[in-house]
């Protein structure tokens, strides 16, 4: 609760700052846009912070959100694919990219770390595979007419946006408070959530006490890969073109970071679903913030480091005075 209590403080700080920085910057078309990259960050986010608690992490979410956004535009203009055939299979490679880094790990015994990092240079290798030119909504439907109305109905449920790619309402936000629910139901009132907190506190406790935890890990990476090519068709439909080469590019250290100061501990075995979605929509408010407080672009990524080590000394200093009152 502390941790929550301070990562909102932090997400209220920067919404005044950037009213301050510019009263504009608070209108209604920013809020929504804002709103939208916060829903696609923080659908990620969910992934990866149900993995971090069971003591696990995932390197390649960058790369799968690439080859997701690329292969979708692929499967669409090269393929033929019926866009909504097209974003199932997507979110079905995601899974199933899930389900390889879960056997690898659990059943070989390979480090997260090592499995996932390989991932990374591998997804972004074949995304580039797949297509190396710039993959874009409009040279897409302009390509496959038939195509058209399907993409366009997507662009609106999943995104907000209408046919001429203007944003009427923040659908990917939407998308987030409901995934949110869900994982949140299954991480906070559920035998599953109490038993992935347990494998996270202390594996081989947990194993000891008869808990399947290949099982649960396994289920994590899928879930988190899931996520993550879930995100990546958002990140399509959302931006109208893509680059192989660097769509998706740095993501994984963003939804990391995000659920970290959303109270998730490298270590395992804490985090909550608020906290994550609060973490996640801190670090969006940031680029606004850059932009109409005239930061060079330059210092987004110092900017992002200096706000996840506030966040950190905050929770330390919280956590400190709460354990001196007992």
């Amino acid at each position: 609760m502390v941790r929550i209590t301070g990562v909102l403080a932090i997400l209220v700080s920067l919404y005044i700052a950037l009213y301050f920085s510019n009263p504009n910057a608070l209108d209604w078309s920013t809020i929504q846009d804002v709103g939208n990259r916060q829903g696609r960050l923080g659908i990620t986010t969910l992934g990866v912070g149900v993995l971090i608690i069971t003591g696990a992490i995932d390197l390649s979410i960058g790369s799968v959100i690439g080859l997701a956004s690329v292969s979708f535009g692929y499967l669409i203009e090269k393929r033929h694919m019926n866009p909504y055939l097209a974003f199932a299979a997507v979110v079905w490679g995601g899974l199933i990219i899930g389900m390889i880094h879960g056997l690898l790990i659990t059943q070989l015994q390979l480090q997260p770390f090592l499995v996932t990092l390989c991932g990374l240079f591998v997804y972004r290798g074949l995304t580039r595979l797949v297509w190396d030119n710039t993959v874009g909504l409009n040279s897409i439907k302009t390509g496959n007419p038939d195509a058209a109305a399907a993409i366009d109905q997507l662009r609106w449920i999943f995104i907000g946006k209408d046919a001429r790619g203007e944003l009427l309402f923040p659908a990917e936000f939407i998308w987030l408070l409901g995934m949110a629910l869900i994982i949140g139901l299954l991480l906070h009132f559920s035998i599953y959530g109490r038993y992935c907190y347990a494998i996270g506190y202390n594996e081989q406790a947990s194993r000891y006490a008869g808990i399947r935890t290949t099982r649960f890990r396994f289920a994590g990476f899928v879930i988190c890969s899931g996520l993550a090519a879930f995100s990546g068709v958002l990140l399509l439909l959302d931006l109208g073109s893509v680059m192989p080469s660097n769509s998706g590019e740095g993501e994984e250290l963003f939804a990391i970071t995000g659920a970290v100061l959303g109270g998730c501990s490298l270590r395992g075995g804490e985090g909550t679903v608020v906290g994550m979605i609060f973490g996640a929509m801190v670090l969006k408010v940031l680029d606004p913030l850059i932009v109409f407080a005239e930061f060079p672009d330059a210092a987004q990524k110092a900017i992002v480091g200096l706000t996840l080590l506030f966040g950190t000394l905050a929770d330390e200093f919280f956590r400190r005075r709460a354990t001196r009152r007992g």
